[in-house]
């Protein structure tokens, strides 16, 4: 080959790697740029959402925060960007959820400052005694504690023989575990949990239904994360959405029973029939996102028959 067609091939191969590289590093640039205003955009977007969430118009938040209400208007359309200050400021003022509240600072450009501390951890040893406490004072009546997600962190003797003695203990090992914790609202709604011996289903499964879907609302797992990636509680109020017939059950109202107290489960298999009302605790004044989230359930019975059959 002639010399003369060597270099104008060459040249013609440098010019277009050139020409390539230059197209990629201005399209990370775009995607760069594309992000960052992204960042800016879903804080404003956060803010307006917390804002409705809560009730507040801008007025409203401008004089509950003392924070101008055009401010407020420029944060929401991104253009003005908070100081970390700020968003502690309006999200103290809408009672925003801490896990919440670092998702708004690390939109508006800012280090998450609430920590989330495993329960198992050395410095969680006080609060793991007076948990243990609570649910030992329980027994031999159930009491668990879950987490925001209705995961199983601890429970008493009495809880677990309460979910043994309807679901056998190697299926209670297979679909109801993910990441290795078991999760109550699978455990209620899927036809191999405990659904098939709950005589009162429909009333039970639509109030949690409407719980969930309330707690949802409540911490802002409604709107995705900074990654596009869905909340676990979201996730899991659509898992229970597809299993049979809970649509319909969540389409249907219910009426409570005529002279009732409370909502009961009520439990029936062979010849044991038990019936519970449960009470709900939280941590008071928690500086930590898994001590906000934690609850605390306590079952006790709603009549003598359970009385009988489970206390003795």
């Amino acid at each position: 080959m002639p010399q003369s067609c060597q270099r104008e091939i060459i040249e013609a191969i440098t010019s277009e790697v050139i020409t390539v590289s230059f197209l990629t590093l201005l399209a990370m640039q775009r995607r760069s740029t594309a992000f960052s205003a992204r960042q800016s955009d879903s804080f404003g977007m956060l803010l307006k959402h917390w804002r409705e969430q809560r009730g507040y118009s801008q007025l409203d938040l401008s004089l509950t925060s003392q924070v101008s209400q055009r401010h407020i208007s420029f944060l929401e359309s991104g253009r003005a960007k908070p100081s970390q200050e700020m968003v502690i400021q309006l999200a103290t003022v809408l009672e925003i959820p801490m896990r919440q509240q670092n998702l708004m600072l690390t939109a508006a450009g800012f280090a998450p400052i609430h920590a989330e501390t495993d329960l198992s951890a050395p410095e969680m040893t006080s609060i793991r005694k007076a948990l243990d406490f609570m649910l030992k004072q329980q027994e031999p009546l159930p009491a668990l504690v879950v987490d925001r997600y209705w995961n199983l962190l601890l429970t008493n003797y009495g809880a677990t023989r309460l979910l043994t003695t309807f679901i056998d203990l190697d299926k209670l090992q297979t679909p109801f575990y993910v990441d290795g914790k078991l999760n109550l609202m699978r455990v209620m709604f899927h036809p191999q949990g405990l659904r098939p011996f709950i005589v009162n289903w429909e009333d039970f499964a639509n109030h949690l239904l409407q719980r969930l879907h309330r707690e949802v609302n409540a911490c802002g797992d409604v709107l995705p994360n900074i990654d596009g990636e869905s909340e676990q509680s979201t996730a899991l109020l659509n898992e229970l959405m597809s299993y049979p017939g809970v649509s319909e059950i969540w389409q249907t109202s219910h009426r409570t029973p005529q002279n009732a107290l409370l909502l009961t489960v009520h439990l029936k298999r062979e010849c044991l029939e038990l019936q519970f009302f449960s009470t709900i605790a939280t941590l008071g004044t928690p500086y930590d996102i898994t001590l906000q989230e934690l609850r605390i359930e306590c079952l006790f019975p709603a009549d003598e028959i359970t009385e009988r059959n489970w206390v003795g």
